[in-house]
């Protein structure tokens, strides 16, 4: 239970450190963009809302939140460089390849926003190893870690799928002639779709795998047989006919000892320690004068 804890701890940490950085960038656009600060940006009968009003309910609702996030992406760098801790660039892509294919669109992953996700992953990762840095691990914890948990680091063959589900076959011929003729898959999913879980997000259904017990065989053979960018014909399922398109396809893994060792260490020290993973411990060590409070060096 505690390393699923942990787990959904860093998708956490991960996610609101996405959303953080994202409110950051429209506030930041915004005050570029704009010619004045009173400038109107919505009407509402003899009343107006000027760009400044709205960047003060942004600041008020996620000020806090967003320059904390900020504090703690730099006191993470900061205590990397004083203790020399470091994050490899295969550890990173381990972890985006696990985190997309286990939570997909549910956990927030955009591949448009890759470049973020990666940023975000690093310093979660970062923080671990400088949270986890003097904690001692017999060799052969790790190991028995290992051997005893080896499906956590087996990954399937996974595919990102979009899909449309309609009632009939007559719906599914239409659609499939319309997106024939260049119509958008994402637009006709939010369109016609009727699976109510991934019409609002364009038909997205995330990564899925034939450990999914969602999908028939059937169902996953037509998505196999498929390549980046193509959807399928009538896929026939309970709720009436799918059009499935293919996004990516993520070969399966089977990690290392080796490979996941320092992963395993982490984990284990951090199971150890039972805390929640916070940068905030490293502000002591590190002199932060901010807008909401001071702390100093030790």
């Amino acid at each position: 239970m505690k390393k699923e804890r942990l787990k959904k701890e860093r998708l956490k940490l991960i996610i609101l450190g996405l959303i953080l950085l994202n409110v950051l960038t429209i506030a930041i656009f915004l005050i570029k963009g704009s010619p004045g600060q009173n400038e109107t940006v919505a009407t509402i009968g003899k009343e107006k809302i000027t760009r400044q009003d709205w960047l003060n309910e942004m600041e008020s609702r996620y000020g806090k939140e967003v320059l904390k996030e900020l504090i703690d992406q730099k006191v993470i760098e900061s205590a990397g460089k004083k203790y020399g801790v470091k994050v490899s660039d295969k550890a990173v892509e381990r972890e985006l390849l696990m985190f997309k294919t286990m939570y997909g669109s549910s956990g927030g992953y955009q591949a448009s926003d890759e470049d973020k996700w990666k940023q975000q992953i690093k310093s979660s990762l970062m923080l671990e190893e400088l949270l986890t840095k003097d904690a001692k691990i017999p060799e052969k914890d790790i190991k028995n870690y290992y051997e005893q948990n080896k499906s956590q680091f087996q990954l399937p063959d996974s595919y990102h799928i979009s899909q449309i589900i309609v009632k009939t076959k007559k719906e599914t011929e239409q659609t499939i002639k319309e997106l024939n003729q260049g119509s958008s898959f994402s637009v006709l999913a939010m369109e016609r779709s009727i699976d109510e879980f991934t019409a609002n997000i364009g038909g997205d259904a995330g990564y899925v795998s034939e450990e999914n017990e969602r999908y028939s065989k059937s169902f996953m053979d037509e998505i196999k047989n498929l390549k980046p960018g193509k959807w399928s014909k009538a896929i026939k399922i309970d709720e009436g006919y799918a059009i499935v398109m293919l996004h990516e396809h993520v070969k399966g893994k089977d990690y290392s000892y080796k490979e996941v060792k320092d992963q395993i260490r982490r984990q284990i020290a951090l199971e150890q320690m039972d805390t929640p993973v916070s940068a905030q411990p490293l502000w002591n060590e590190i002199h932060v004068d901010w807008f909401y409070g001071k702390t100093e060096a030790h």
